[in-house]
């Protein structure tokens, strides 16, 4: 099937916000902590994710527990955003925007054991170790200077680890829920079991107009709209065309990060955007970007 113009504009103007949302995170936690930056956000996103999923009769759980769906929510949404947003106070948002990228290649390693459909051979085995080699050199040579740095980044690469358990518990636990209900729901629940540790964290002083705006413009937009356009390709071009955001995202956060926050861009950042983006690639396709063009041409010939 070939990609419409609005489709590629979607998916670029998906990969803009999301890349953007590591530039407000580092803007909001100036003034707010973690756990507040991330269940606004949440709490933001549920507010624009709920009603659309119940308009489009796609809220209904279909037999799929509250209590997995809270579980699914703190492990792909709450734990995440909290980790990325505590990093992010001792990491840039460009280093942030490209460890996260590293999410498929804990697929691929969590598929050894958990699904044998996914495990890593040939070349997803190379894109593991090559995505691998790109996560060792942002943490042992970009941020090795420090260990708050070196933990901030470990935050981050936790964070991805969560979103790779979390997509197994949706295929395997949740496949009966509609793509939209889903992320509906996993904004619900961490609403509700993050609001506890926001209470805790919540800041003593009034915060700046900048973060407060910044945190508003993360949930509405980073995250609930930006769940509303990848569900909405999910339905339309395939996962497979969809999933071209990871790419693209890891990008833009670097030059939100350079041309707007005055972020240091050095060797060590632009080999591991190459060696993680290119190896996380390579372990979600198992082929390289020319094969891939070969076949979809035979494909559509044939």
């Amino acid at each position: 099937m070939l990609v419409s113009r609005r489709h590629w504009t979607l998916l670029l103007g998906l990969a803009a916000i999301w890349g953007a949302s590591y530039m407000f995170i580092k803007i909001g936690v100036r003034d707010l902590s973690p756990a507040v930056v991330a269940w606004a956000r949440i709490a933001l996103a549920a507010l624009v994710l709920v009603p659309v999923a119940v308009a489009r009769r796609q809220f209904s759980r279909n037999g799929v527990g509250v209590w997995l769906l809270t579980v699914l929510g703190l492990v792909q949404a709450g734990g995440p955003f909290v980790l990325i947003a505590a990093g992010e106070e001792d990491v840039s948002s460009s280093l942030a925007g490209i460890l996260v990228a590293s999410t498929p290649l804990f697929t691929a390693l969590l598929a050894t054991w958990i699904d044998h459909e996914e495990r890593s051979e040939g070349l997803r085995l190379v894109g593991v170790l090559l995505g691998l080699v790109g996560v060792a050199v942002l943490l042992g040579l970009d941020l090795g200077g420090s260990g708050a740095e070196l933990l901030g980044g470990a935050m981050i690469v936790l964070a991805s680890l969560g979103y790779a358990i979390g997509g197994f518990i949706v295929k395997h636990r949740a496949a009966a829920m509609a793509p939209t209900g889903v992320a509906a729901w996993v904004m619900l629940t961490s609403t509700i079991a993050l609001l506890p540790v926001a209470i805790a964290g919540a800041p003593s002083e009034t915060p700046g107009l900048g973060p407060v705006a910044a945190v508003a413009v993360l949930g509405v937009v980073g995250t609930g709209i930006a769940f509303a356009m990848f569900y909405e390709l999910m339905t339309t071009v395939g996962p497979a065309r969809t999933f071209i955001v990871t790419y693209l995202a890891p990008a833009f956060a670097v030059v939100y990060g350079v041309a707007l926050l005055d972020e240091g861009l050095t060797a060590f950042t632009v080999a591991g955007l190459v060696l993680i983006v290119g190896g996380s690639y390579l372990a979600a396709e198992g082929r390289l970007p020319a094969v891939r063009r070969a076949r979809v041409g035979q494909e559509a010939s044939g």
